[in-house]
């Protein structure tokens, strides 16, 4: 039996914009995987729900207001890095309020979906972009 690795629960999103368009962040300097762009999301805390999480982690990163009810789980990532072992929901955000926009000082940038490919992202997030280019198109 393997070493058992602790596991981390990060919940992810999917902006999309009118044009089809998928919200990317780059990870700031000084973190893990410092360079990469990722889904917009965070640490689920202890007894906070994924859609708690999201609904905070939009508000702190990108100043926007996301309703519940408008955040569509679409699949998941499980992926096991060298110290610990990622589990990521991810979910789908078409309708928020305000504009998305840097509250941490992080690059953000629109890519289409056949685009997400081209951007060097964490190894977790990478398997997720079939399923959004299914979703939304290329």
């Amino acid at each position: 039996m393997s070493e058992s690795l602790r596991i981390l629960l990060v919940v992810a999103v999917a902006l999309v914009d009118t044009d089809g368009r998928v919200l990317l962040a780059q990870r700031p300097p000084g973190k893990q995987l410092a360079g990469l762009w990722e889904f917009p999301g965070g640490k689920v805390d202890p007894g906070e729900r994924p859609e708690e999480t999201l609904i905070r982690e939009l508000a702190e990163e990108l100043g926007i207001t996301v309703k519940e009810a408008c955040l569509a789980p679409l699949t998941f990532a499980s992926h096991a890095y060298p110290d610990f072992h990622l589990l990521m929901p991810l979910y789908v955000c078409r309708r928020w309020e305000g504009i998305p926009r840097s509250m941490e000082g992080q690059p953000l940038k629109w890519v289409r979906p056949r685009d997400l490919k081209d951007q060097p992202m964490p190894p977790a997030d990478a398997p997720l972009i079939p399923f959004l280019i299914d979703l939304l198109g290329p």
